[in-house]
């Protein structure tokens, strides 16, 4: 077995271990067994049909053991459990949210990435939901594995040990785009991270007058907001073929929409792409599926203006202010 990169990998390899080597003992037991029976009862050597009685010792005896088997495991299992489920009160807290297709990790002092960074060898409380639909956390290298629910909040615990990279993928089918729903755990030196948690919070926008330079921080915002909002698992800025219609080109163009299940030509403006945003479902782009969630309730105003104002430069164009 690889090895495990946390404490909650260390409870999980155990009871691994333990029901493994259990199950591979009694499927050898059990086999020579049966080939010893079938050998030593063949009805060559047993012409004359015996009458044979039980025996209670041996009942009691592959009753007791099992039972005992079965005990050990579940003490293996509760020991692991509670090691994901309980923790210290000072944990850190990184809240984890699922939606299709990919992953937002938010910090208490407002950070939000598409990647997991942790500090090594601190005990880590995740809270987990989803935006949208069923999803599931799972971070094979430590053994842990969490469903998002929309509505609810699940949590784990768990402590890195070795400095490094390690894959974060969906375990639940949520879609049509669910195998690309990965992201990667940064573990970094306690330093390193907290270096990196004090220099990236977020600054407010800075409130200036009306005109090309708050296009451009509005803009610059956008191109940041693209990757953690997830909207590049679906959108091209290269106007490459994905799910959803690519980015560039797309502010100031015709395009065909369906509309209550009528077509129509629309005009790719700044009250077109708020709407596709925020009501996905309402005009859906000719050969594309009506698959994108709202961003209603998820975007601020100022958001979802920087998103259109990020689209709107990939033209070459700007938004209206």
């Amino acid at each position: 077995m690889r090895y495990g990169a946390s404490n909650t990998a260390e409870a999980v390899n155990s009871a691994f271990l333990f029901i493994f080597i259990t199950c591979v003992a009694l499927l050898a037991l059990i086999t020579c067994l049966m080939i010893a029976f079938v050998i030593k009862y063949h009805h060559s050597r047993h012409t004359q049909v015996v009458n044979i009685k039980g025996n209670a010792a041996l009942e009691v005896i592959w009753t007791v053991i099992p039972t005992i088997l079965v005990l050990i495991m579940f003490y293996y299992g509760v020991a692991g459990f509670r090691v994901m489920r309980v923790g210290p009160a000072n944990a850190f807290q990184v809240h984890v949210t699922g939606r299709m297709w990919s992953w937002l990790f938010t910090y208490k002092n407002g950070i939000q990435s598409d990647t997991l960074k942790i500090p090594v060898d601190t005990t880590i409380k995740t809270v987990i939901s989803s935006q949208d639909v069923l999803h599931s956390f799972f971070i094979p290298a430590f053994r842990i594995k969490q469903d998002a629910v929309p509505g609810r909040e699940n949590h784990l615990y768990f402590k890195a040990y070795r400095v490094g990279s390690y894959d974060v993928m969906c375990a639940e089918f949520c879609g049509l785009r669910h195998a690309y729903m990965l992201s990667k755990v940064e573990v970094m030196p306690k330093q390193a991270f907290f270096d990196w948690y004090a220099k990236n919070k977020p600054k407010e926008l800075p409130k200036v007058k009306p005109g090309a330079s708050r296009t451009a921080q509005l803009a610059a915002r956008g191109a940041q907001l693209v990757q953690l909002k997830g909207c590049t698992t679906c959108h091209s800025a290269d106007g490459s073929k994905k799910v959803g219609p690519s980015f560039k080109g797309l502010y100031g163009s015709m395009v065909t929409v369906a509309t209550r299940g009528k077509t129509r030509t629309v005009t790719a403006d700044d009250a077109y792409l708020r709407r596709s945003i925020l009501e996905p479902g309402a005009d859906v782009v000719k050969g594309h599926l009506n698959i994108m969630p709202s961003q209603k309730g998820l975007l601020t105003d100022e958001e979802a203006e920087s998103l259109i104002a990020h689209i709107a430069g990939l033209k070459g164009g700007k938004a209206e202010q």
